[in-house]
């Protein structure tokens, strides 16, 4: 018999713990018929409300049900990682607890693993309904940016939901780096992948982790994980105002020489304007690098991307 990890990281999701085991359940029969049971992990980021003595509750009622409690909140690609260290299927499952990524769609995400020959089945929502207009917008020209800035294709609308193989599994645990973006990576590794489709659904219960800032920052941390073109933006400003200052240099010489400068007062404010725009950009460039920077010296530290606190 065949065994199905389901991976469900959670950071205060109190009140959608029962609600997620019961319709996750319900595709229960389809799996048995198949010769497929389940394993269902619960990787709790710290939570402070009672997502951890629920799980628990689950556990005493279904010994296919298991916990791992991290010691505090590292962050949802640190439970991701984790859930899949843990997992033992010969298929892996990642999913949100909110119920945004709809169970009822694992039966067809299986079919086409186990009989159309993929490896990986990934999904995306068509739509934004129900986010605010404002950070679809921003979202969208996110896969935009990176698109024409990576040679990784990432799907615009791409869920974290998906299923994955045994030795697709195994390819992304091989990729131990501490600044993880699992969009890129799940694209990196490459294999035969699948794309469903559908519909957005906003959350049951509870609201959302993901502010604009966190997002924002999850998409710079994107951009530099699976590409070095800011740098080459860096560079290539670097470079145009050398080839700007010179070219002025030379005017001012030629000037100076032909008709003087009666006043040499004239110009002060256009210097001033000039000289604070171009250390704007130097200091513009002078962040881009030390992004990168702080992100090698992450990765030299080589700190756990996790702690576990309880394991059950």
């Amino acid at each position: 018999m065949k065994l199905l990890s389901v991976i469900v990281p959670c950071y205060n999701e109190q009140d959608n713990i029962f609600d997620f085991y019961d319709e996750l359940m319900k595709n229960e029969a389809f799996f048995k018929s198949k010769d497929v049971e389940f394993e269902v992990i619960f990787v709790d980021d710290g939570s402070k409300d009672e997502t951890v003595p629920r799980v628990k509750e689950l556990i005493a009622r279904d010994g296919r049900v298991h916990l791992v409690s991290f010691s505090r909140n590292f962050g949802k690609e640190a439970g991701m990682y984790a859930g899949l260290q843990k997992s033992k299927g010969d298929y892996v499952a990642v999913m949100d607890c909110d119920l945004q990524d709809p169970p009822a769609l694992l039966p067809d995400m299986y079919k086409a693993i186990a009989e159309e020959g993929y490896d990986s089945v990934a999904t995306r929502r068509v739509n934004r309904k129900g986010e605010p207009p404002i950070r679809s917008f921003f979202a969208r020209q996110f896969y935009k940016i990176i698109n024409r800035m990576s040679n990784t294709e990432i799907v615009d609308g791409a869920r974290d939901f998906r299923l994955m193989t045994r030795q697709f599994v195994d390819a992304i645990l091989s990729m131990k780096e501490y600044n993880r973006f699992s969009k890129g990576i799940f694209g990196w590794v490459g294999f035969k992948n699948k794309w469903l489709e559908f519909e957005n659904i906003e959350r049951r219960k509870g609201e959302t982790k993901w502010s604009f800032w966190k997002l924002f920052v999850y998409a710079l941390d994107g951009i530099m994980a699976f590409s070095t073109t800011p740098l080459s933006v860096a560079s290539f400003l670097g470079v145009f105002f050398c080839i700007v200052a010179f070219v002025f240099i030379v005017l001012v010489m030629v000037r100076q020489l032909t008709v003087g400068d009666p006043n040499n007062s004239v110009g002060w404010a256009s210097m001033v304007c000039i000289i604070l725009f171009v250390s704007g950009i130097q200091l513009f460039c002078l962040g881009i690098v030390g992004q990168y920077l702080a992100k090698a010296y992450l990765e030299v530290k080589d700190r756990p991307l996790y702690i576990v606190k309880e394991e059950l």
